[in-house]
């Protein structure tokens, strides 16, 4: 397994980050190269299925999800369901003392092609933190709008 963290705090409440965070047609406006939509269910409950496409023009590659947490203005989970992404994601909201809030954003990942696939892992991971972490700020920020 493979696990990803970022943390970003924002000045917008846990309810306001939650209701834009999990506005799933809204992804292109904070989430780096990825646009998300609801294929399964009503998106705000566990059982619900999600297909986001991160990539530039047709180069890329389609994550399918299902959510497995649904806990608002707190928290959702999803399992990632599709290839080349497996295993879980979470998103935290959580209350900062004195306002505003603290998004948390952890990837638990297994990795395809075996070692090589270990070896890539190490390469990538600290370029998709930054990714991880400039979307947050982007979800942050249109959050306090």
């Amino acid at each position: 397994m493979a696990h990803l963290a970022v943390t970003v705090d924002a000045e917008a409440s846990p309810e306001r980050v939650f209701n834009v965070l999990t506005d799933w047609d809204r992804h292109h406006e904070w989430m780096s190269l990825t646009s998300a939509r609801v294929v399964a269910g009503d998106g705000h409950s566990a059982g619900s299925a999600l297909a986001a496409f991160t990539g530039v023009g047709p180069i890329g590659f389609l994550d399918t999800m299902e959510i497995t947490d649904w806990d608002p203005p707190h928290g959702v989970s999803v399992r990632h369901t599709g290839w080349p992404l497996r295993g879980t994601g979470f998103f935290r909201v959580l209350p900062r003392l004195g306002g505003g809030s603290t998004i948390l954003w952890e990837e638990d990942l297994e990795l395809p092609f075996g070692s090589a696939g270990r070896f890539g892992w190490n390469l990538a991971k600290p370029v998709g933190a930054v990714f991880l972490k400039r979307s947050l700020r982007r979800l942050a920020e249109l959050s306090a709008a």
